[in-house]
């Protein structure tokens, strides 16, 4: 019979702990439902105790009719005190939540230096706050803080403090790595003796100060923990919290436990992403499962290997988890890239075609002179269209921009004017950004929003500055790699010049072009594109 495995996710509480992580109420109603309709089972929304913004939360959730439980957050009652006029404890009663986890002391060194009370009080605090979490009719689950440093110091005291919240009635006992110093086969051993002393349901939650969280998190699971907690992305404090995004895939895919719906599971990757953006925080492209690299390939002899069947490269496929299968071309890539990026975009190639050894040499040397193009897929898809397809339409065509940059004030203001022409229709305008980027980025738009008016949905979501050869200082060659996000997608483009401002804006043009290409695109018809989609103002 297939194990259930409970995913309690509290990216909205500990997550938030990350350094330069915070969330609005509104952020987290919306985050709150694409982890609802990721399906995890448990979303800790923060602490009614501590802000009135995580009041608001609890307030508003509740209109959401969300399937996953809501779970407040809070500590056990004050030592020498009573769990009812507790202040954080009542608070956590009248949210109305269905669910509560409480943290408490398992480490007698922190008993004695942290709380400055008794071992007998602690165990006292955790069974009375337990005790009124179930009394006002809640789930209550028991997060015991620094569980293994606790263990390893004194496992009898360690223990005792889980059988006082079982004893009062806790749902879920869950073994906290708290400072994420414990080994995964540390884990495994204390998580199969705790096993054999309780009967509640255990958990685990680890930290990845040792970059072991995800794999501590495995192990607790193979010597019986039933539920995971952990974050989206792996925000948290310090280096993080276990990153579910890897966990969930690893249980599923690999370790054969019933924890998503395979649909739930190919929505991983956009919820990765869409928490990425609403938190304002860049995904690294390398992260397991869900990176925009988790599934790309750049050696030659690789995706010569890759073409002929994916598992010679690929540990699972990418569409699982709703990644997809990434083909990269630079400098020392093969005939068997181009062939493939090409075929993946639906262009007419084969290893005869003069024209790939063409784009080939055309790619080197553009390489040499400073682009780099694995980075920058859409400026790639319009090189490889114009070789092959020639089909990329000339939907507007820019004649000159200007940049006035001025301090007045005190303050600098950047200008832009651009002139354009879209359909044989000249469109002059002049507009103003926080920086000369931004201006010519505005101006852009602005001539354009008139003829396509979707382009208002997209907007640069990273701009990155690289000098190629630092020794010529101000003077040297600069690469600027841009991402844009809209119409669902994402996606990066590049410019190379002496000048920073016309790097820039090399990659600005592909950036919208690539969009428009997008927006435009039919099916082998001679319908003009702006009419049948409706994007040209009659």
């Amino acid at each position: 019979m297939t194990t259930n495995i409970s995913i309690f996710d509290t990216t909205l509480r500990d997550g938030t702990q990350g350094e330069g992580i915070s969330l609005s109420a509104d952020d987290k109603l919306k985050i709150a439902q694409k982890l609802d309709a990721l399906g995890v089972h448990y979303i800790e929304g923060g602490n009614p105790g501590s802000n009135s913004k995580d009041i608001e939360f609890f307030q508003r959730i509740k209109a959401f009719n969300l399937n996953a439980k809501i779970t407040a957050f809070g500590s056990t009652r004050r030592k020498n005190s009573l769990a009812e006029h507790d202040a954080s404890l009542v608070r956590i009663a009248e949210s109305g939540v269905p669910a509560a986890t409480l943290v408490g002391k398992s480490w007698d060194f922190h008993v004695h230096t942290a709380l400055q009370t008794t071992l007998e009080e602690n165990l006292a605090m955790i069974y009375d706050s337990v005790a009124f979490l179930k009394q006002n009719g809640m789930e209550a689950l028991f997060d015991s803080e620094h569980f293994f440093d606790g263990y390893k110091n004194n496992p009898e005291y360690a223990i005792a403090v889980l059988k006082k919240a079982q004893e009062a009635g806790a749902n879920w006992l869950v073994l906290c790595d708290t400072n994420g110093g414990t080994l995964p086969s540390e884990i495994h051993e204390i998580v199969s003796r705790v096993k054999q002393e309780l009967v509640t349901p255990i958990g685990i939650h680890t930290h990845n100060d040792c970059e072991l969280a995800v794999a501590n998190s495995l192990a607790a699971v193979q010597a019986g923990a039933r539920q995971v907690q952990g974050t989206i992305n792996g925000y948290g404090e310090r280096c993080g919290n276990a990153n579910l995004c890897s966990i969930i895939p690893n249980l599923q895919i690999k370790m054969k436990y019933d924890v998503l719906t395979d649909d739930q599971l190919r929505s991983l990757t956009s919820t990765a992403r869409y928490v990425s953006e609403i938190a304002n925080v860049h995904m690294p492209v390398g992260q397991a499962y869900v990176g925009n690299a988790a599934f790309a390939h750049k050696g030659g002899i690789h995706v010569s290997a890759i073409m002929k069947d994916s598992k010679t490269y690929e540990h699972i496929q990418p569409e699982l988890v709703g990644n997809k299968q990434r083909i990269l071309v630079s400098e020392l890539a093969g005939q068997s890239n181009i062939i493939s990026k090409a075929q993946e975009l639906g262009l007419d190639v084969n290893a005869n075609n003069e024209k790939t050894k063409q784009i080939m040499d055309q790619i080197k040397e553009l390489e040499h002179q400073g682009y780099q193009f694995e980075g920058a897929d859409a400026s790639l898809e319009l090189l490889l269209r114009e070789a092959f397809g020639g089909e990329v339409k000339e939907v507007f065509k820019v004649e000159s921009f200007k940049m006035l940059v001025e301090k007045t004030n005190g303050q600098m203001i950047s200008e832009a004017i651009v002139k354009i022409n879209v359909g044989g229709q000249q469109v002059y305008t002049a507009a103003e950004g926080n920086g000369p980027v931004n201006a010519l980025d505005n101006a852009l738009r602005k001539a354009l929003v008139q003829f396509y008016p979707k382009i208002d949905s997209i907007h640069l979501s990273d701009y990155k500055v690289r000098v190629i050869d630092e020794k010529d200082a101000t003077a040297a060659k600069v690469r600027v790699l841009i991402e844009s996000t809209g119409l669902d997608n994402t996606w990066s483009t590049v410019g190379v010049s002496n000048n920073v401002i016309e790097a820039s804006w090399e990659a600005l043009v592909d950036s919208i072009r690539y969009a428009l290409l997008n927006m435009v695109k039919i099916d082998n018809t001679h319908v003009d594109p702006l009419d049948r989609i409706g994007l040209v103002n009659h």
